[in-house]
């Protein structure tokens, strides 16, 4: 009788035990679900925080690209006018190189009005150069040298524009 009571105790303990256990299993297993829903919170706000990072960049270096090529248009808007500036001033020293080449009649009306256009541009290179010529037909030195001071001005003035409207890469 004694062994029939030691093997009824023997099994109530153990199946306490196994309750305990048990419970204890589930605890442990709530206690892991709730972490990794915490965790998954935590993930979820840091992905988000990092989304939202990333979208407030996207859209600031969409402004500035923006912003660059505005500047860039007008700088090449400015750059075509520079170059019409300059083509219409080689033309015009070219013109009066060309009339003295030829021998022009210095009562020439025509004459007389390249003469006066192109005064303020060749008026710092007069007599800079000695001229050479036979009679009327004369080449202008100083004129020549004019045209490539001319000529590496407006390279100067379209590389400053280029430097304007080149874009800047951030690394």
């Amino acid at each position: 009788m004694e062994d029939a009571k030691l093997a009824i105790d023997e099994a109530d303990r153990t199946a306490r035990y196994q309750e305990v256990k048990g419970q204890a299993r589930a605890e442990m297993q709530e206690e892991v679900a709730r972490q990794a829903r915490r965790s998954n919170n935590r993930h979820e706000a840091e992905s988000a925080a990092i989304g939202d990072h990333m979208k407030e960049k996207a859209v600031t270096e969409l402004a500035d690209t923006e912003t660059e090529i505005e500047r860039g248009r007008v700088a090449a808007r400015v750059s075509q006018v520079v170059d019409y500036v300059f083509y219409l001033i080689y033309s015009l020293i070219g013109l009066e190189i060309l009339l003295g080449l030829l021998g022009a009649r210095e009562g020439s009306g025509f004459k007389h009005f390249i003469d006066a256009v192109t005064y303020p541009l060749l008026m710092p290179f007069q007599r800079l150069m000695p001229d050479l010529g036979n009679g009327r037909f004369e080449f202008k030195v100083s004129y020549v040298f004019a045209l490539f001071v001319y000529l590496l001005l407006h390279f100067a003035l379209n590389g400053l524009l280029r430097m304007m409207a080149h874009r800047k890469t951030e690394i």
